[in-house]
């Protein structure tokens, strides 16, 4: 049973959401999730002004559980199309497992979250990704076997590159059903991609 970690960040909990969702996906894809989150890297004053969400369920990652998973799905909403400071200043603390290729063959996804449609979800997926391939991941995308990221209908998150939603400008927009049944596929897509790769 193929061992998935879901890390993310989320100012305001839309990424907490989506990782609910992708957890349920490698379960039913016959994987074991664990869901944590990476470290707060602002002050106090600057949480409570923007008004963070700061009662998150999931414990915080560590570095160096990183080698206990076979598969990663990486989280973050964008910061002007690329990843928060907070998930970089995580992945940047892991440079002893690139040097010595600890990551090396397991799978990676990427999943993120933006105030509107256009506002950088696939630049910020392709930063996850980047960091990902850069650790020797092989990578995972959303393809269209989710149908629900296609169509004009309605407002929608979701690309090729990873699962997304989008939280308006206030942040008021919660993931759509389409959205985590995107995250739920991408999840299931992982861990079956993961067992095939330890088989």
């Amino acid at each position: 049973m193929p061992k998935i970690l879901i890390l993310y960040y989320s100012s305001y909990g839309h990424l907490a959401e989506m990782a609910e969702a992708l957890a349920k996906g490698v379960r039913a894809g016959g994987g074991e999730p664990t869901i944590r989150r990476v470290p707060e890297t602002v002050s106090d004053a600057v949480v409570a002004a923007a008004h963070f969400k700061v009662n998150e369920a999931h414990d915080i990652a560590s570095v160096a559980e990183l080698t206990d998973y076979d598969g990663f799905i990486v989280g973050s909403p964008t910061r002007f199309g690329r990843i928060a400071g907070q998930m970089a200043a995580f992945w940047d603390g892991a440079g002893k497992l690139w040097l010595s290729g600890a990551l090396t063959g397991r799978v990676g996804a990427a999943f993120t979250s933006t105030a509107t449609q256009h506002g950088g979800q696939e630049t910020t997926l392709f930063n996850i990704i980047t960091n990902l391939l850069h650790f020797g991941m092989t990578i995972v995308g959303l393809d269209y076997g989710h149908a629900g990221q296609s169509g004009v209908d309605e407002v929608r998150g979701g690309a090729p590159y990873g699962a997304t939603t989008i939280a308006d400008g206030d942040g008021s927009r919660r993931p759509s059903a389409d959205e985590l049944a995107g995250a739920h596929y991408l999840g299931e897509k992982v861990a079956r991609t993961s067992a095939k790769l330890l088989a």
